[in-house]
């Protein structure tokens, strides 16, 4: 599964990313990279490879802006969004959502195919 996942994964990093800060408010990477593995119970892994590029062109594009704090001696860097970031986050998850469910009919048997129809 896992290769399939990463192949799935990858037109929808931006999607993913943007839903979790909109939810959480603030991450660092590795607290996303953990928060996707927990969600689906480890079938979907963030490596920081994927995840950093995906990250720095949302900055670049306005979507996000980022805060580093020391933490135990060390500078951790935190993403949140922007207000433009935001309205992002809604318009790609409701994108995916509508592209899950175009899918979803289209994995489906056709009526025809269905015992008793």
């Amino acid at each position: 599964m896992e290769s399939s996942a990463n192949e799935f994964l990858r037109g929808t990093l931006k999607t993913i990313v943007l839903k979790l800060l909109a939810e959480q408010g603030r991450m660092y990477g590795y607290e996303i990279t953990q928060s996707v593995k927990e969600r689906t119970s480890g079938q979907i892994t963030l490596t920081f490879g994927a995840l950093y590029p995906v990250l720095h062109k949302l900055e670049q594009e306005g979507l996000l802006v980022t805060e580093s704090q020391e933490v135990d001696g060390r500078l951790r860097k935190y993403y949140s969004l922007t207000p433009t970031g935001n309205k992002a986050a809604e318009q790609k998850v409701s994108e995916f959502e509508q592209f899950m469910e175009a899918m979803r009919v289209l994995l489906l048997p056709p009526p025809s195919l269905i015992p008793g129809i």
